[in-house]
């Protein structure tokens, strides 16, 4: 299943989640989303590039595995091992992810998000990940944009998740974008808290 392109003059206001300011997000002809400030505006502090890619490709990869080995180094304590990462992509893979998203940071790739469909009208939230290095600057907003609109682009009505408690930033994050807890919807074990927003 693949995502309508949009017309490349196409573009929406939203907020610079870096800043806080009033933006304009426009799309390009590679189907980038970039954050740019409205005229009269100050720049933003931080510039995200978040573009559509191949999940199996080496970027998704590579960000997914950093994605992993991160949320289990925080749930035990310790830095994750390899074996774990390869156990967790086992348990929960990605080859049924109908978008996947990387985010730039001037240029490096530094953050990921990506959707299933778990119905006509329903997607589901995965692998949304900004590095350590990049939080705060406004990337999980810009990577959070880029599925929201691919889903309603292919029908999706409501986006949901799940999360850990641990995962404070993350469930922040969801509640400023207007995600609101839900009764849960599945029984995995590491989740703690289940979001689902209306599109």
């Amino acid at each position: 299943m693949s995502t309508a392109r949009p017309a490349a003059s196409r573009s929406t206001r939203t907020c610079c989640a870096a800043t806080g300011e009033d933006c304009t997000r426009a799309r390009n002809d590679e189907n980038q989303v970039t954050e740019r400030p409205s005229p009269g505006e100050n720049p933003p502090v931080a510039h995200w590039t978040v573009q559509p890619v191949p999940v199996g490709s080496a970027p998704a990869r590579a960000l997914v595995r950093t994605y992993l080995a991160d949320i289990i180094g925080r749930y035990y304590g310790r830095p994750a091992v390899g074996a774990e990462v390869d156990q967790a992509l086992a348990d929960d893979p990605t080859d049924d992810l109908v978008a996947f998203f990387v985010g730039r940071l001037d240029g490096r790739p530094l953050g990921c998000a990506g959707f299933r469909m778990v119905s006509s009208e329903t997607a589901e939230l995965k692998r949304l990940f900004v590095h350590s290095e990049a939080r705060g600057q406004g990337g999980g907003a810009a990577l959070l944009a880029a599925v929201e609109e691919a889903a309603v682009s292919i029908g999706a009505s409501s986006v949901r998740l799940d999360t850990r408690s641990d995962l404070v930033e993350a469930r922040k994050l969801y509640a400023r974008h207007g995600y609101r807890e839900v009764a849960p919807f599945n029984d995995d074990r590491y989740a703690e808290h289940w979001f689902e927003k209306r599109l």
